[in-house]
């Protein structure tokens, strides 16, 4: 069986990994969990984010430009032990809601993964470590609507952004219902004001991996605020807010 369908089938029914690492006493070390992750297999991507509390996943392949899946949600660390909530899956939407337990454990700049019986192995190297600024997970919260600011209050229905050090994914989803209405990621870079996303998966429509968009961006006493054209080209003015779920 090919990488990509065990993968798809351990998102579908949770199954427990084990995490192992050596040189690492201290469980619930947080910080050594953050940042970006990734391996490719079969030609496809797998990429893990997990910052400031929350996580996502996602398989797809950027030579094709094929999205395959996405699943992600809250977490919290107790004892050694990774408790995912999940709030989406693009491959199961009926797995929103439930927890998700996993050991967890790094080894410098390696994560060893382990089904529970053995049999299979995962190894994920290191992309980046979270430590940047912007690095957070962010919810928008305002967007200019011809000359009007309109404020997006929270509610089940979300548009979340993920960002590590050099790395983002956004999400459109509904906590509620577990409905999952699409997501985009990639790799970007923040300096002297612009903001630039490089996409390599986007579920919606491929025909956009590959492209650049770039922002005016800034931070404003704790809100992200940019302003530019969209990947269909459309004006665009956000306010963005760091956002930490309750879970």
């Amino acid at each position: 069986m090919k990488l990509k369908n065990i993968l798809a089938i351990f998102l579908v029914l949770g199954t427990v990994l084990l995490l192992s690492m050596r040189g690492q006493e201290d469980y619930n070390n947080e910080k050594a969990l953050q940042g970006a992750w990734s391996f490719t297999q079969d030609g496809d991507n797998y990429i893990m984010l997990v910052q400031d509390g929350y996580c996502m996943f996602t398989q797809y392949n950027l030579a094709n430009k094929k999205f395959i899946l996405t699943t992600g949600g809250p977490y919290t660390i107790e004892n050694g032990l990774l408790k995912v909530q999940v709030q989406f899956n693009s491959a199961d939407k009926n797995s929103a809601g439930k927890t998700r337990e996993y050991t967890f454990i790094v080894r410098e700049n390696e994560l060893i993964t382990n089904t529970m019986d053995g049999s299979i192995s995962f190894t994920w190297k290191r992309i980046d470590s979270g430590d940047k600024h912007l690095a957070g997970n962010w919810r928008i919260t305002q967007r200019k609507q011809g000359d009007q600011m309109v404020d997006i209050p929270l509610r089940a229905r979300r548009t979340l952004k993920l960002l590590t050090a050099t790395r983002f994914q956004w999400a459109a989803i509904n906590v509620e219902t577990g409905e999952f209405f699409g997501t985009g990621g990639g790799t970007y870079s923040f300096q002297d004001g612009k903001y630039t996303e490089n996409i390599e998966f986007f579920s919606r429509d491929d025909s956009r991996v590959g492209m650049s968009l770039t922002f005016d961006g800034k931070l404003d006493d704790g809100k992200w605020i940019h302003s530019g054209k969209s990947s269909k080209g459309d004006p665009i003015y956000e306010v963005w807010e760091r956002f930490q779920d309750k879970k």
